[in-house]
């Protein structure tokens, strides 16, 4: 796209410096329109054969002086070109057609941009209208669904919270597995840097709304020239620029509610009593006695709905401005965004004001300079953790004979089973407030035709204040209160220097040679206090506390790359294309004798429609075969895993130095991904239909491992590079014009198959939980006693044995596979339909094979075990011999199928509707009255029902309660739903 928007610019430099040549030419005008007859802006005219051109006004009209018997080609993404002889005409009309392939469509790619037609990569790229006046925090959350072989999952409700992505599965055990994140090419922050265990997303401090386009690039072609961050996939993400001729003014604002998607049924004030008291009675106990004697009232006559207490209805706004346009000098963009949603868990609110400014300046011909800046301030009132007593969906533990209120001081109840968190909320604060900056200052120089040196330097500023406060009577809070304060700063900056060379010989044959330097430092600095002993709850800051419990502390740490990489793409008569790429990365964090490391990949390309047997072919008008193999690196692990460290330790008021528990190791180095591709990229009937399928193999080596050691050498660990895994997946993305005249209905489809399998490891590892990494299995499988449902004669829970006969001894059952938390297949179906100005999209979002683990269920679907209050289907439970049931008889205190098991192994296969927008285009006459260019009205709904099979809050939730492991994935543990978002908007541009 930046290159495309070169064309006008260097046009009119080279029309204002040629006063000869405007002797000889002539002025041309006209108007470009969709196929509804509206005027389409930025459209590029070119005089075919040379730099002469324009872009199309916001109402799509344009000017140009061009040569005697001039020739025009007319083009814009998403639109088939036309070239148009000009002939004797001074004024033309004409009208570009949606091509849903847009082989002229400039895709941006590692370190540059290229023809849609020439990539031998697999790359999904999505525009600003796929992720803008969405009702999400963060532009990940936009775009599930969408992009076929990416598995996105928002892990809970809670706003601003993690995001977990996966590209073509999961390449790593205890490496990160989140995509490389790369902002107008810059690689930034994108992992959590806070101390909570609820981990923050640093990618919402991103505007949507400012984003031009997304690239994913996938396979090792397209990704190895970020060599040793590379395996997880690359995410390239340019913000929006202003063109030429095209002054703009933009307003947008929307409005709206949010909902749960789903809330849970539990047992009502009389159920609980009859299972509890059931429950009791079959195990010798006086009902009341054990009542009083766990505090609870026997003879209360509260009925308090616990369950719902957690969730409230959202709020959502946004206020959207931005001005964007230019002339053949320069080009700006500058926005400004302010976003406030309030969650649907109560105490949750999330709010960022965002600014930008892009700019763009042709110093001359061959010089060029560009600035972008953003600053983003963002404040999260967080909700603690879902293992944390005070996690507000705790809170439907608590039984409903015991009430929100004390009836004696009217305060909230303090008496409760277990803690009211309500009181949290109302004596206590927990805040997250960011700084973020992404900036990036570039300088282009053409000192020879077809030659191209650049140099660019970006910053990603991030400063993270963390305020907890709990007051006095509070759980945290004590007697006397409690405050923690923790300031993070991470400074991220990166230099990379390219030198480009495109030349084309004998109009057959295209060479682009790229060659480059890459350096990056990232530092992180931390200060953190707290307290107890406050004098009343109007002093919230550490400060005032009267004993400081931790002191003070501070730390630092960081981590720099040095990389030279280097790329040759060759295109002979746009049909045999060939593309190669290498970089040597050098790291701070591996071993001083494996602290560098090359990745390099290979890719060829058939464009078999430009043969000459199919060219001129009717039917078919893209065919493209292309194969690619490369190897790429996973570098996302600690700063020191290869260090043997030493930290500071007082004694005695004397101060001292101990060794870590953990080894240093200098052998230490990266994870290798060898990855093959094979795509094949098709269009029929004018490509009315079109699409793209892949294959692929991913095979992981030298695992980044954490291999436990005996106490007694007073090591606890080391870091060492042993074991094995694959993926093996298919992708297939359709996209289809069903209708295409004055009423319009496209379809655009995907879906992906992934297989993921540890071919080799030295010991299996396993969770407290059910998650496990064991050879030959998935990652993350759930291992552990298979539940065998329950004896008909007297209620005991089953499980079953190695042998397959089934036991009521849970120490008996056999340990085995029960369950996996990987889909079969995920994916994604949009269709968008226009007629007069109105549009309509429908997004769907799939998932199929998966099994969640409720971990929760010991406690919440456990038969009256203990006094948690029960979900409702737990009345379902064994009362006399012969009763065909899967819910064991009510046996208070005796554990009677309450062991972890697969009994809270679940499917977790759902059908989603994730987006509909319905919206209308005031036509232009009418808008232009109002002095408008445009304007439009739409209403919105996000996640707006599902089919699922499963019972738990939302089957797209992941807790993060246990841990950050990539082994610990589906489990669903007190984790709050997503919201069901409405909202209704307004766009209007002048």
């Amino acid at each position: 796209m930046k290159q495309t928007s070169l064309i006008p610019i260097l046009c009119a430099v080279a029309a204002a410096t040629s006063v000869p040549a405007m002797a000889q030419t002539r002025a041309v005008t006209g108007r470009i329109t969709g196929a509804d007859g509206t005027g389409l802006p930025g459209v590029t005219v070119l005089e075919r054969g040379t730099s002469n051109g324009t872009s199309t006004a916001n109402d799509g009209t344009f000017s140009l002086n061009v040569q005697p018997g001039a020739t025009l080609v007319v083009s814009s993404i998403g639109f088939t070109s036309q070239t148009l002889a000009v002939g004797n005409q001074s004024t033309l009309a004409v009208t570009l057609r949606e091509d849903a392939v847009a082989l002229s469509e400039a895709v941006v790619i590692g370190y540059g941009s290229q023809a849609k037609s020439e990539v031998t990569g697999s790359v999904t790229q999505l525009t600003s209208k796929d992720v803008e006046n969405v009702p999400t925090v963060s532009f990940e959350q936009a775009i599930q669904g969408r992009t076929p072989g990416v598995t996105i999952n928002q892990g809970s409700g809670k706003l601003g919270s993690g995001v977990q992505i996966r590209v073509r599965g999961s390449s790593s055990v205890t490496a990160s597995n989140q995509p490389l994140y790369v902002i107008d090419g810059i690689p930034v922050t994108s992992q959590d840097v806070g101390s909570d265990t609820e981990p923050l997303n640093p990618l919402a401090d991103l505007n949507p709304n400012d984003i031009e386009s997304i690239t994913i690039l996938k396979d090792a072609a397209s990704a190895a020239i970020y060599g040793s961050r590379a395996s997880n996939g690359v995410v390239l993400v340019t913000t929006k620029q202003g063109r030429a001729g095209q002054s703009r003014v933009n307003l947008g604002y929307y409005v709206g509610t949010s909902e749960t998607t789903k809330r849970r049924e539990f047992l009502n004030a009389a159920q609980y009593k009859e299972l509890f008291s059931e429950a009791a009675t079959n195990e010798g106990y006086d009902p009341q006695e054990e009542f009083e004697g766990n505090g609870l009232d026997f003879n209360s006559t509260t009925d308090q709905k616990w369950s719902d207490e957690a969730f409230r209805k959202g709020k959502v706004s946004q206020y959207d401005l931005n001005v964007s346009g230019g002339d053949a000098k320069t080009r700006f963009y500058i926005s400004t965004t302010y976003n406030d949603q309030t969650g649907i868990i109560i105490g949750n609110r999330y709010r960022r004001g965002s600014a930008r400014v892009n700019l763009d300046h042709s110093i001359t011909e061959k010089l060029r300079v560009g600035l972008n800046l953003s600053l983003t301030r963002s404040v999260n009132d967080r909700t603690p953790n879902d293992n944390a007593f005070s996690n507000p969906v705790q809170l439907n533990a608590l039984p409903p004979i015991q009430p929100k209120f004390d009836a004696t001081t009217g305060l909230l109840n303090q008496n409760t089973l277990y803690y009211n968190n309500l009181i949290d909320l109302d004596r206590g604060s927990n805040r997250a407030g960011t700084y973020r900056s992404f900036s990036n200052f570039n300088l282009s120089y053409q000192p020879i035709k077809d030659l191209t040196l650049r140099t660019e330097a970006g910053a990603d500023f991030l400063n993270l204040n963390e305020e907890l406060y709990r007051a006095a009577g509070t759980q945290d809070g004590g007697n006397t209160g409690y405050g923690y304060s923790n300031q993070v700063q991470v400074i991220n900056y990166t230099t990379n220097n390219t030198a480009v060379y495109n030349k084309t010989l004998n109009e057959d044959h295209n060479v682009e040679a790229l060659v480059g330097f890459s350096f990056q430092r990232s530092d992180t600095k931390r200060t953190s206090a707290e307290g107890r002993g406050f004098p009343n709850d109007q002093f919230t800051k550490v400060a005032s506390a009267a004993i400081k419990t931790a002191g003070s502390s501070s730390s630092a740490e960081g981590f720099s790359f040095v990389s030279y990489f280097g790329r040759l793409n060759y295109a002979y008569q746009g049909k045999y294309l060939l593309s190669g790429s290498v970089r040597r990365d050098g790291s701070s964090r591996f071993g001083t004798n494996n602290p560098y490391g090359t990745f390099g990949a290979g890719s060829v390309g058939w464009v078999i429609s430009e043969e000459s047997f199919l060219k001129e072919n009717s039917i078919i008008n893209l065919l493209k075969l292309r194969a690619s193999y490369g190897l790429t690196g996973n570098a996302e692990i600690g700063n020191f895993a290869a260090r043997g460290l030493f930290g500071a330790v007082p004694y005695a008021d004397q101060a001292g130095i101990r060794p870590s528990t953990v080894v240093g190791n200098p052998d230490l180095t990266w994870e290798s991904t060898a990855q093959a591709d094979l795509g094949l990229e098709f269009g029929f009937l004018d490509n009315r239909i079109s699409g793209e399928i892949d294959v692929y193999n991913k095979k992981t080596s030298d695992l980044l491992l954490s291999r436990p050691l005996a106490f007694s050498n007073g090591y606890s660990s080391v870091t060492e590079n042993v074991g094995e895994l694959r993926n093996r997946g298919l992708e297939i993305s359709l996209n289809t014009r069903n209708f295409d005249k004055e009423f319009k209905w496209i379809t655009n489809f995907n879906i992906s198959f992934n297989r993921n399998e540890i071919t080799s490891l030295a010991a299996p590892i396993q969770s407290q939980y059910l998650g496990s990494v064991r050879e030959g299995e998935p990652i993350g499988v759930f291992y552990g006693r298979k539940y065998a449902g329950v004896d008909p004669e007297n209620g005991d829970a089953l499980y079953y044995k190695a042998d397959g006969a089934t036991t009521n001894v849970a120490s008996e059952a056999a340990l085995q596979v029960v369950g996996n938390p990987t889909p079969k297949y995920t994916g994604g179906i949009t269709n968008s339909f226009s007629w007069k100005g109105i549009d309509l999209s429908v997004l769907g979002q799939f998932v199929y094979g998966n099994d969640i683990y409720n971990a929760a269920g010991i406690y919440q679907s456990a038969n009256g075990d203990y006094f948690d209050n029960q979900t409702i289907d737990q009345l379902k439970r064994w009362q006399q011999p012969g009763d065909i049931t899967n819910v064991p008889q009510a046996r208070l205190y005796a554990a009677n199928g309450t062991v972890q098991s697969s009994r809270w192994v679940t499917k977790g296969s759902f059908l989603r509707v994730k987006n509909v927008t319905l919206g209308y285009n005031i036509p232009q006459t009418l808008a232009k009255r109002g002095y408008l260019q445009s304007a439009r009205i739409y209403v919105s709904a996000q996640n707006l029902f599902t089919i699922t099979n499963y019972d738990g809050y939302d089957p797209e939730v992941n807790t993060a309660a246990f841990g950050l492991a990539n082994y610990l994935v589906g489990h669903d543990f007190y984790t709050p739903p997503l919201a069901k978002t409405f909202l209704v908007g307004i766009n209007v541009g002048f």
